[in-house]
């Protein structure tokens, strides 16, 4: 974890956390760049506002800001979402306790079965040419009584994600697909019903291999 003060805020990178925050830093070069001191997070290069959407367009959670001027940091969503990324991961937006550790509002988990930081998504999708294009129907569900509120992510020995909480199910062009307070989540990569878990991993004999796990 890196972290570096500016007049505005202090920003706080984790290069470990997901692969995909390697293309938020990419879009601003100017703020992750190395110098001769081998500082390389220059948060006065960029306004308080520019820091802030940087930080919530980051949806591994990788790219973190606290102001501090006083004024309140990133809040809970007002709905609790999961975006099935095309022939990639899980993206949550959620106040999130996975396997059983707070990791703030963002993260995105496996769901290729090929990760070695399961069961967080470390990029092995591309390389494993995993694929998982187009949408899944949707499913008839009711509206929640609630859409926001803790999600708990439990990453089951060898099995899928266990979710509990308010959920909304969108797909990567934004449709809600699925609304429920629990669902078990595919990470092995083998289900027929994506991104649902239907069994196939054990069939598969997915060997899950998880890099976290509660009580860990």
């Amino acid at each position: 974890m890196e972290t570096a003060r500016g007049r505005s805020g202090i920003i706080h990178f984790d290069g470990q956390r997901c692969i995909h925050s390697r293309n938020c830093v990419l879009d601003r070069p100017d703020v992750f760049v190395p110098n001769v001191r081998g500082e390389w997070i220059h948060p006065d290069r960029a306004t308080a506002g520019e820091l802030v959407a940087l930080a919530r367009n980051c949806p591994s959670g990788a790219i973190r800001y606290e102001p501090v001027d006083g004024s309140p940091g990133e809040s809970a969503p007002l709905v609790n979402t999961v975006r099935v990324r095309e022939n990639g991961p899980l993206a949550f937006h959620a106040p999130l306790s996975v396997a059983g550790r707070d990791e703030g509002f963002r993260a995105t988990l496996c769901r290729c079965g090929a990760s070695a930081r399961n069961p967080f998504c470390d990029g092995s999708h591309a390389a494993a040419g995993f694929t998982a294009s187009g949408e899944a129907p949707v499913k008839d569900s009711q509206p929640l009584p609630r859409r926001d509120g803790p999600l708990v992510i439990e990453a089951t020995l060898d099995g899928p994600l266990h979710v509990r909480g308010s959920l909304e199910v969108v797909t990567g062009t934004g449709k809600t697909i699925n609304r429920t307070a629990e669902c078990w989540l595919c990470r092995c990569g083998q289900s027929r019903d994506k991104p649902y878990c239907d069994g196939s991993h054990k069939l598969a004999g997915f060997r899950s291999g998880d890099s976290r796990r509660a009580g860990g």
